[in-house]
């Protein structure tokens, strides 16, 4: 499926199928067509190629308001003369559901997020949580068969993102419903989800669940947006059944043990260790069967349950995140270390990202 806004492609060639009760997040920067694809499965943007399926039906010449889906924006887009009450109940109301039949409605909506006795308050009496709420709490009423939230956490405090992110999923899951979720936030991309479309200039680079996009990023985007991770480039010397060993720009070399198509014997390739893959050991100390890099320690900062490491290899800045057990030994700046981490943590990526495809495509919602 594809938008385009003059001649410039704002989404391209995106073809996904959400599953019936998922929580389906796309994540990605700024402008990368994220908003814009969720806009289109919504009704408020036309596709310029492709199709939307919602449960096996065609609904691009459908409106918003017929597509039975629900959305939730950044702003929240509640009525500042309304009560709570009544902006929970507009929908209802516009559907001429009965008065005893929408008291009951509302009241249920506002039990699931958490604001019962506040039905005659009005937004300016609300917290920013309660208001996400509120907004929550008016899409929900009307019981949508797809839920849409666009980075509906974003306008809220750190803390309260945490308390909302938890509170969020524990609705949806309690609820089943299918929801399509947007954020540039990669914790809470993967907190919430049980899938993820990793998005890039209009397109979607990567697909999967939480712990395959972080564990095992196959573009090198991925692997610097989705969390902090250490990338080496190198050539492969021997690959070796599920085992690669590769020298690496820095003139050690590394093994992997990752089995990977695209990475023949003498072929360029990057490998990906995310800093909590990796241990510090003092020089000398035996490092087992892992992989060994010497070097110095730069940086160390104590955050309590683990400690974060910046080491120079060979010119290259190497990040440790090392846990915290109680008496290992602190390393300061300037001591020389060796960094360990095991070949089954070392992560493949080509170095080049790989052509995508330019056909038109569907999004579907609702099909296993």
């Amino acid at each position: 499926m594809g938008k385009r806004f003059g001649e410039t492609w704002a989404v391209r060639a995106v073809s996904l199928s959400i599953r019936v009760g998922e929580f389906y997040t796309f994540l990605g920067p700024s402008g990368c067509g994220k908003t814009t694809l969720l806009r289109m499965i919504a009704g408020f943007a036309a596709p310029d190629e492709g199709s939307v399926w919602l449960d096996g039906e065609v609904v691009n010449a459908l409106p918003p308001w017929k597509r039975d889906v629900g959305m939730v924006f950044q702003s929240y887009a509640i009525w500042p003369h309304m009560t709570v009450f009544e902006n929970v109940a507009f929908g209802l109301r516009e559907r001429r559901v009965s008065r005893a039949d929408i008291e009951r409605q509302v009241g249920e909506a506002l039990r699931m997020v958490n604001l019962e006795g506040m039905e005659g308050r009005r937004p300016s009496q609300l917290s920013g949580g309660q208001q996400q709420r509120v907004a929550l709490a008016r899409t929900l009423v009307v019981q949508p068969r797809v839920l849409l939230l666009d980075e509906p956490l974003s306008n809220l405090d750190a803390r309260l993102r945490a308390q909302m992110r938890i509170e969020l999923l524990k609705l949806q899951r309690d609820l089943g419903i299918t929801t399509i979720y947007v954020t540039h936030d990669q914790e809470e991309a993967l907190a919430l989800s049980t899938r993820i479309a990793v998005m890039s200039a209009g397109s979607v680079i990567q697909e999967g669940t939480p712990r395959e996009i972080y564990e095992a990023p196959r573009e090198r985007f991925v692997a610097e947006f989705v969390g902090a991770s250490n990338l080496l480039g190198g050539a492969v010397r021997q690959a070796t059944g599920d085992t690669l060993t590769v020298t690496t720009d820095l003139g050690v070399e590394v093994r992997a043990a990752r089995p990977s198509a695209a990475a023949p014997e003498g072929g360029r390739i990057l490998l990906t260790v995310r800093p909590e893959a990796m241990d510090l050991l003092p020089p000398g100390e035996p490092a087992d069967h892992r992989n060994r890099l010497e070097g110095r320690v730069v940086a160390s900062a104590f955050q309590g349950a683990a400690i974060q490491y910046e080491v120079e290899v060979s010119e290259t800045l190497l990040r440790a995140s090392v846990t915290n057990p109680k008496g290992k030994r602190l390393f300061q700046r300037g001591d020389l270390v060796a960094v360990v981490f095991a070949p089954e943590d070392v992560g493949i990526v080509p170095e080049e990202p790989r052509a995508e495809s330019r056909e038109p495509s569907v999004v579907r919602s609702g099909q296993d």
